[in-house]
């Protein structure tokens, strides 16, 4: 590291650094550190809370940016549905949608030169972040968090409350590693990305960011001063790995327990010095093809809880309209019959499909 007082930071390259990866993986941590470093995390940011008490890093209007986007395609955060990322990627083709990210984008290099990007939901809007930052003059770049997908699961299941089941996260684990990783892969030629071991980082994370520092030639990364490092070793806490348990605790089902492994493998190489290599892109394009194949295995075999949560919709429907009377007790009205179906089978069900029920029952989702 420089002395800062050299470098005019005004005269720094456009650059805008994108956290992506999985929820609680550590993409809050980076955020963070790169912030306390110099780079701006635009503002207002998302309050801090208790499942994330030093903050999310998270800039307000990208969040709620993103969850009007991902409601408009129908994609959740955690969608483990391949075909999401071609609904996501529809949208982020919009050209009104590329002028409103380019336009709020733009506006915050008057803050400074150096800017983090930081959201769960990221990922899904991979492209559409990339031509803001260009429409900018500035470089896109990625940094993507890897974390044990056992550890992910188990977070969520522990700060989330989620309900999906095991079996489900995971799945949508690998959905957002595999595509995120094919998503940024043409950076590798252009503004840079780097894969970062949420371990590594809270193991040491001076020697850590100063490598993505050096990948991405982020300045006031490189020229930080002691009292930023000092601020640093404040906001690092190395009890935040919390969860230790393995893919064995999981008990998923056999092919996906093997896909998941052997991915976690493959995204470990791209960590390592100089493991970015097309070798290792080969075999993650067979595993995303992998994982593809045995979600349409999962689609096909899981059609009859379509039918049967068609059918309780339709007789629910009928009971409705019949209104009640002798006989007839009123029917429930908060609960629908798909809302018994269990989630992770919900998700299983073709967008399509699952849009003509909606719409069968009356609850279809605003345009």
């Amino acid at each position: 590291m420089s002395d800062p007082s050299s470098i005019d930071p005004s005269e720094y390259p456009r650059k805008v650094v994108f956290v992506a990866g999985a929820g609680r993986s550590g993409t809050s941590t980076m955020a963070g550190l790169l912030q306390i470093l110099g780079l701006h995390v635009p503002k207002p940011e998302v309050v801090a809370d208790e499942t994330n008490p030093k903050g999310f890093g998270e800039p307000r209007w990208v969040v709620d940016h993103h969850d009007r986007l991902l409601k408009e395609a129908l994609v959740q955060v955690s969608d483990s549905r391949p075909e999401a990322w071609f609904e996501t990627g529809r949208l982020s083709a919009r050209e009104n949608e590329r002028l409103t990210t380019t336009a709020w984008l733009s506006e915050h290099f008057d803050v400074s030169r150096e800017l983090v990007v930081k959201d769960p939901r990221l990922s899904w809007f991979l492209s559409l972040w990339r031509v803001a930052a260009l429409r900018s003059e500035a470089t896109p770049t990625f940094v993507t968090m890897l974390r044990p997908p056992a550890e992910v699961v188990g977070s969520k299941q522990t700060y989330y409350g989620n309900k999906l089941g095991a079996a489900h996260l995971a799945a949508s684990w690998l959905n957002m590693l595999l595509h995120t990783e094919r998503g940024t892969r043409e950076s590798v030629a252009d503004g840079g990305r780097v894969f970062v071991r949420y371990a590594d980082l809270l193991d040491d994370w001076v020697r850590t960011t100063m490598h993505v520092g050096q990948t991405l030639q982020l300045q006031h990364v490189l020229h930080a001063d002691s009292e930023r490092i000092r601020d640093g070793h404040r906001f690092v806490d190395p009890s935040l790995r919390r969860m230790s348990q393995s893919l064995d605790d999981l008990h998923l089902p056999p092919r996906l327990h093997e896909l998941t492994a052997a991915t976690w493998e493959e995204l470990n190489k791209l960590a390592e010095p100089g493991g970015d290599v097309p070798a290792v892109h080969a075999t993650l394009d067979e595993l995303r093809e992998a994982y593809t194949d045995l979600y349409a295995e999962a689609e096909a075999i899981s059609r009859s809880s379509v039918v049967a949560a068609e059918q309780k919709l339709r007789a629910q429907n009928r009971q409705g309209k019949a209104g009640p009377g002798p006989g007839r007790p009123a029917a429930p009205a908060p609960e629908f019959a798909a809302d018994r179906v269990p989630h992770g089978v919900r998700k299983m069900v073709p967008a399509p499909v699952r849009r003509g029920l909606r719409k069968m029952a009356g609850r279809e989702r605003p345009a």
